[in-house]
């Protein structure tokens, strides 16, 4: 029997029969292979490079310094370790009644910080780029911000008192990679060395501190070592019941950077699926072409004296065989293209990509059997009934029970394909069920087309035309399978192009080029309109000042809220410290009612909102009451709502926000989030001059770091998507192809019964755009409902319909179907009839 396999095997190459299911699973296996190695770079490649905004691979955080044996540990495993420490003091400047001071965020690095990412320095303030730098405050100097400079009229060369050392200014920061934008570090820097830090005499055991232990892999493309040990440092915390210890990584330090990794990661999903979806359309359509082409030879077959199961263990080796060939060579293709599209690329992307997984080999591998059990089982499967009298009747069998089982074996083999490809459930299954939605809905909207057209025969007084609607209804069964294929590949298409433009452009908004880049703090409620009016006069639009009122969270539901109340040291911290509330009587465009409803501002009645995740580490519910107390005043503020915050946006951002009504006898400063373009770059000196005891914080360089990741990210998208594309070209190819074989025969038949040239011309034109339009409807109505549906539900993105998408598919669908109609029947108008139907 395997020796009879191989023989097949040998002939059908020979004869070509082969050619076409091997070329589409090459092509399959090659597009998501492709795809794979480039994913498993890329996405290595994001998180290594997205921990410049913690400067490390791991933080640890307490007020008190890192323990020894923390340490020690650290340094067995080979981990690279740096340390920070930060505080509030008074920096000074000049002499006598002539000195300046300035309230100042004092920081102390080791050498070698930051382990991730590098500062950007100058010497010119009106520099806000500056340069990059590996090096680190020389003994006896500092590195400041301008607004240090600006505050104690000073100049680079100048000198600084900090405590009990002064110290001379040598460098102005630009931008500091781990500055993150909490309240903490909204005080201008001064960074000096640690060698320092001892001689200024600010630090001692009653001092308000942060320790940081920076800890990163000695290779920035492999985290185990750095994530094994969280673990460790996690376990002997709990053991030792460490209190004010946080340990900071990418998932809990940086939310805003976590949104735009999360949806960049969504994305290359997104191509991952689209490419599996073509590629199981290209295998099931070169698996049936295969099986109509050899319905003849099962015939010759059983009547050789060979039974059912024979034929099926014949056909099923010879299927494992091309298989394991299409995939290995799939995958070898797909490994090359990856590097042509990381020629094509490397250009745009400034970072060294990690090396090759042997991963996304494997995973191809897997994939081509996968596609080929899933997709060809079930043409391969009705090859066993078909009858003897097959070589004399033209006839074949109605498909048995086992087969059409199969095809249920192929969609689960399909659902399990796409799960695997984007490792995200809800993407996975939300793109599945669109898909097969589509399946259905195309094929009942080519069956109603077919019943439409049976009424159209006669409307037209042409011949081709009744040639073009006759051909139609005699296959009513293979016109339904390439309305649908055809249908869904152009939907993957249209996906790829027409709507993957807007849901980028979705994207680009929700972290947009003009996001705040600066925060303003302390503004006196009767420094508002004069703030305003500056920040009007330097180009600032829409800056709104925020109501920032400090509570603290003194009971909930009646009960006493002290630290002791959790167990979690987050929930510890929040308790023991003071909110930041707000009060407005919107909410934000860029917050969204999970829960709840907003409230109404009622005199009389304390509603709060409060942010989904606060209320989860502090096991707030909806109608609880929350007791705070704000310099004395005690307001119960019962919750009406939870919020999701859009961390990537950069904008103001409130845990818990209170109804105005309630808010308006509370003590209370104003803040502002707003874009500053660079033609304004003098307000921040203007403002702090103007009113000393404002706070002007530039988180410009957060938003730097975000647009180049999220641009690395979008360039890496938008050429996986071209790498698809081709691949959904083909899979198009292979649907128009699907029906090549009968459409010759019918061709040489008509026109041996008199048809002419032209005729058929004119009926192959007609034929095809008819099949070609309904397509391109079918695939832009589903491309647009699973757009807004991927962009609701999966993305949470604005959406909008376009008539753009409608216009291209069915402009699309005629011409791919009439180009493809052509490749395959051009040869018969050429040539005799008679040659045409020997062939046949």
């Amino acid at each position: 029997m395997l020796t009879q396999s191989f023989r097949m095997t040998a002939r059908d190459w020979r004869a070509g029969e082969l050619r076409f299911l091997l070329v589409a699973l090459i092509i399959a296996v090659a597009s998501l292979s492709a795809v794979g190695f480039f994913i498993d770079r890329m996405r290595s490649s994001l998180n290594r490079d997205a921990h410049q905004l913690l400067g490390a691979d791991l933080l640890v955080n307490g007020d008190q310094p890192v323990r020894a044996e923390w340490r020690a540990e650290a340094q067995r495993r080979g981990l690279v370790l740096a340390d920070t420490v930060t505080f509030p003091s008074m920096a000074q400047a000049g002499e006598g009644e002539q000195s300046l001071a300035q309230l100042a965020s004092i920081k102390a690095v080791s050498q070698g910080y930051p382990l991730r990412g590098q500062v950007k320095v100058t010497r010119d303030a009106g520099d806000v780029k500056g340069v990059k730098t590996d090096a680190t405050p020389a003994p006896g100097t500092v590195w400041v911000d301008a607004n240090v400079l600006t505050a104690l009229k000073t100049s680079v060369g100048g000198a600084i008192k900090v405590g009990d050392k002064s110290f001379t200014i040598v460098q102005i920061i630009a931008a500091e990679p781990d500055r993150g934008p909490s309240f903490a570090n909204f005080a201008p820097r001064v960074m000096l060395s640690m060698a320092d830090l001892a001689a200024t005499g600010l630090v001692d055991n009653g001092s308000r501190v942060t320790y940081r232990m920076q800890v990163a892999s000695p290779s920035s493309n492999d985290f185990a070592p750095v994530a094994q040990y969280e673990q460790w440092l996690k376990a002997r915390i709990a053991e030792a019941g460490a209190k004010g210890v946080r340990i900071e990584s990418l998932e809990n330090g940086r939310p805003e950077m976590r949104a735009t990794l999360d949806r960049a990661d969504r994305f290359l999903s997104l191509v991952g699926l689209l490419s599996a979806m073509l590629a199981a359309v290209a295998v099931a359509m070169a698996a049936r072409r295969f099986m109509l082409r050899h319905l003849d030879a099962c015939a010759m077959l059983r009547c050789l004296g060979l039974s059912q199961n024979e034929v099926s263990a014949l056909y099923l080796i010879e299927f494992v065989l091309v298989g394991l060939a299409g995939s290995v060579l799939g995958v070898l293709v797909g490994f090359g293209a990856h590097y042509v599209l990381l020629e094509l690329i490397g250009r745009f992307i400034s970072t060294d990509l990690p090396p090759v997984s042997l991963l996304p080999a494997l995973q191809g591998i897997a994939t081509g059997m996968l596609l080929l059990v899933g997709f060809a089982l079930p043409p391969v499967l009705q090859l066993r009934n078909v009858p003897h009298n097959r070589v004399i009747r033209r006839e074949q069998a109605a498909p048995q029970a086992m087969a059409l089982a199969t095809y249920g074996f192929g969609v689960a083999a399909f659902v399990a394909l796409l799960l695997w490809q984007a490792g995200d459930t809800r993407l996975a299954l939300l793109t599945a069920v669109g898909f097969l939605a589509g399946f259905g809905l195309f094929a009942l909207a080519g069956w109603l087309g077919l019943l439409s057209l049976r009424r159209l025969r006669g409307a037209f007084d042409h011949q081709s035309w009744r040639f073009a609607v006759s051909a139609l209804q005699r296959r009513p069964g293979a016109t339904i399978v390439q309305v649908v294929s055809l249908a869904l590949g152009l939907m993957a298409l249209l996906l790829l192009t027409v709507v993957r433009g807007d849901l980028m452009g979705a994207w680009r908004s929700a972290t947009p080029a003009d996001a705040p880049n600066r925060f303003i703090i302390n503004i006196m409620p009767d420094q508002r309109e004069q703030v305003e009016q500056k920040l009007v006069a330097a180009g600032v639009k829409d800056a709104v000042l925020y109501p920032m009122i400090r509570g603290r969270l003194t009971a909930v539901n009646d009960q006493p809220i002290t630290a002791t109340t959790y167990q979690a040291d987050d929930a510890r911290r929040l308790a023991d410290r003071e909110f930041n509330l707000s009060s407005m009587k919107q909410m934000q465009t860029s917050n969204q009612i999970i829960a709840g409803k907003w409230y109404e501002d009622k005199p009389g009645m304390a509603e709060a909102s409060v942010e989904q995740g606060i209320a989860k580490t502090l096991r707030i519910k909806l109608g609880d009451t929350m007791r705070f107390d704000i310099a004395g005043q005690i307001v119960n503020a019962r919750v009406t709502s939870l919020r999701k915050l859009e961390w990537g946006s950069m904008r103001a951002n409130f845990f818990v926000i209170i109804n105005p009504q309630a808010m308006k006898e509370t003590p209370q400063t104003l803040m502002t989030a707003f874009h500053l373009p660079p033609s304004g770059t003098g307000l921040t000196n203007a403002l702090t001059r103007e009113f000393p005891n404002l706070t002007v914080i530039d988180v410009s360089g957060i938003i730097s770091q975000l647009q180049e990741v999220l641009d690395q990210v979008v360039t890496a998208v938008e050429f996986l998507f071209l790498f698809t594309l081709a691949s959904g070209v083909l899979v198009l190819y292979a649907a128009l192809m699907g029906s090549q074989d009968e459409r010759t025969r019918e061709s040489g038949l008509l026109r041996a019964l008199g048809a002419t040239r032209r005729q058929l011309s004119q009926a192959q034109w007609i034929e095809f755009s008819l099949v070609g339009g309904l397509s391109g409807l079918l695939a832009a109505s589903g491309a647009a409902a699973l757009g807004w549906a991927l962009a609701t539900y999966q993305f949470k993105f604005e959406w909008t319909f376009s008539p753009v998408v409608w216009m291209a598919g069915v402009a699309v669908g005629v011409a791919c179907a009439i180009a493809g109609g052509w490749l395959g029947l051009r040869n018969v108008l050429k040539q005799p009839p008679l040659q045409t139907l020997r062939q046949g």
